[in-house]
């Protein structure tokens, strides 16, 4: 062994030892330790580690966050909740901020995919997808599937509850709902998982597992998560079980289309099918100068970034939506009062568009939910040159910036004093419209040219999914829950979200 493997392994060593006796107070800024920096703190908060942040940054009313890792370890980043930095990096500056190769690293497993692309193949990437996610027929397509996942999906498994008495995993449902409605979207093949014998689906515990070992991979020195890696132990062991795993399934799954689309069958009629890959697999090639839809490769990095996207950011809304109603039925009222004032059928409102696009009151609450939880809670940036931020903090050339969205959900100086109380109100204007807020202060859909671009579409399901489970239902959640994120990149419940399901009369 040489000599920097074992100081790295002594580094280790101490980090483990002061976190084992680390008595600090969270709240306050952690010890920059000599050779080891800020490691021990963050290492016994890993687990909490959101809440952690947004308590050094809160208690202190400072926006940016210095933090110092261990020697050789190139874990220094600048942790930041200031609108004008995110504003500065996310549009203003856009062009020296790419991802970086830091993060490509971290997030292998996507490949090439549309979250890791920069540059010339990300421009390639976002326009093509663009051009198919905002066609007709795609909307017609998903409006289509989602109306069928609800209604021969989640109302029959609800009423079931309600009739039985049965304790249901909101979480587990609709992490059912979305991958069974995004892979037909994505792939035009759909698992079924959603049913009431709840079977077990290999990808959807894959996905699980690689977000849990890309969330590790951001707060374990490299030098760590590499030899797990290459020992094939831990974290790295699953996610590469859970990469072959995908490349299986996904495999298949192009092989399938591919086979279809020879035969000149489709599993669906062409009224009703509209799905991505076949999209892709049909372009021109005047349509897509720069990247090569037909290739495997591509294709399985394609598909994998949208199915993870569509599952878990999803998932993640509405489960914690349902958690901050049950903490405040006045606000269920309210929804349930406005969706009855517009007398929609319940065709009409499984439909979507424009019926929809009238529940202000609903979508204010989603807002509100989703600024307080948002599903990706952080996400962090790399400049190309050295730069000064508008906060006045220089970063080097390739140096780490994360942004807690998270913590901005949380800020005193951001959304006022009242920031920690659920309060749709704040996102209806005194005309009784939405209010906008800007994209660097509410960035839960990110900003900039990196926006979401299935945001509208997001909205649309989840105002659809919600106005029907809330009109037909109520939802007691159980009490004495331990509700906490998960320790991912995606703001899972570590548990899930127990509740029982009631039938309203009269629908």
């Amino acid at each position: 062994m040489d000599l920097m493997g074992l100081l790295e392994i002594l580094l280790a060593l101490l980090c483990f030892i002061i976190v084992r006796h680390l008595r600090s107070n969270s709240h306050d800024l952690p010890t920059n330790w000599p050779l080891i920096g800020m490691l021990p703190a963050l290492l016994s908060q890993v687990l909490r580690v959101h809440d952690w942040i947004t308590e050094i940054l809160a208690h202190n009313a400072i926006c940016n966050f210095l933090f110092r890792g261990p020697w050789f370890c190139d874990m220094d980043m600048l942790i930041t909740v200031d609108p004008a930095n995110i504003h500065y990096i996310m549009s203003a500056n856009f062009v020296n901020f790419p991802k970086g190769s830091e993060f490509k690293k971290i997030f292998d497993v996507l490949g090439d995919g549309i979250f890791n692309a920069d540059y010339e193949l990300w421009k390639d990437q976002r326009r093509v997808a663009v051009s198919l996610v905002n066609h007709r027929e795609f909307h017609r397509f998903l409006a289509r599937t989602s109306q069928d996942k609800i209604q021969n999906g989640l109302i029959p498994i609800l009423d079931r509850a309600s009739t039985e008495g049965l304790v249901v995993d909101l979480q587990d449902l609709f992490q059912r709902f979305t991958f069974d409605s995004i892979c037909k979207l994505v792939t035009g093949f759909e698992p079924a998982c959603l049913s009431s014998d709840y079977p077990e689906v290999p990808f959807a515990k894959a996905l699980d597992e690689a977000e849990e070992a890309i969330f590790f991979r951001h707060v374990f020195p490299k030098f760590l998560w590499k030899l797990q890696r290459w020992i094939g132990i831990g974290e790295e062991k699953k996610l590469s079980e859970a990469w072959k795993c995908f490349d299986r399934i996904i495999g298949k799954y192009i092989e399938k289309k591919r086979e279809e689309l020879r035969k000149g069958e489709e599993s669906t009629s062409k009224e009703e099918s509209f799905d991505l890959l076949t999209s892709y697999m049909n372009m021109e090639k005047d349509d897509i100068s720069g990247l090569d839809c037909n290739n495997d490769k591509f294709l399985r990095d394609t598909i994998l970034n949208l199915v993870l996207a569509g599952r878990d950011t999803t998932t993640s809304a509405l489960t914690w939506f349902f958690w901050n109603l049950s903490k405040h039925p006045s606000v269920e009222i309210k929804i349930r009062e406005e969706i009855n004032s517009l007398a929609m059928e319940e065709e009409e409102m499984l439909e979507g568009g424009e019926c929809i696009n009238k529940l202000v009151y609903l979508h204010g609450a989603i807002c509100e939910s989703l600024r307080l939880y948002p599903p990706v809670p952080f996400q962090h940036k790399s400049p190309i040159k050295p730069n000064v931020l508008p906060s006045g903090h220089s970063v080097k050339a390739r140096s780490r910036i994360l942004f807690s969205l998270y913590a901005m959900g949380r800020m005193p100086s951001i959304w006022g004093e009242d920031c920690s109380e659920f309060r749709p109100e704040r996102w209806i204007s005194d005309k009784g419209t939405i209010r906008h807020e800007p994209s660097y202060k509410f960035l839960t859909f990110n900003a900039g040219p990196r926006t979401c671009l299935g945001k509208e579409v997001a909205f649309i399901q989840m105002k659809t999914v919600l106005a029907t489970i809330i009109r037909n239902f109520h939802v007691q959640v159980e009490e004495g829950q331990d509700v906490r994120p998960r320790a991912s990149i995606i703001l899972h419940m570590k548990h899930g979200l127990k509740a029982r399901i009631s039938r309203i009369s009269g629908y």
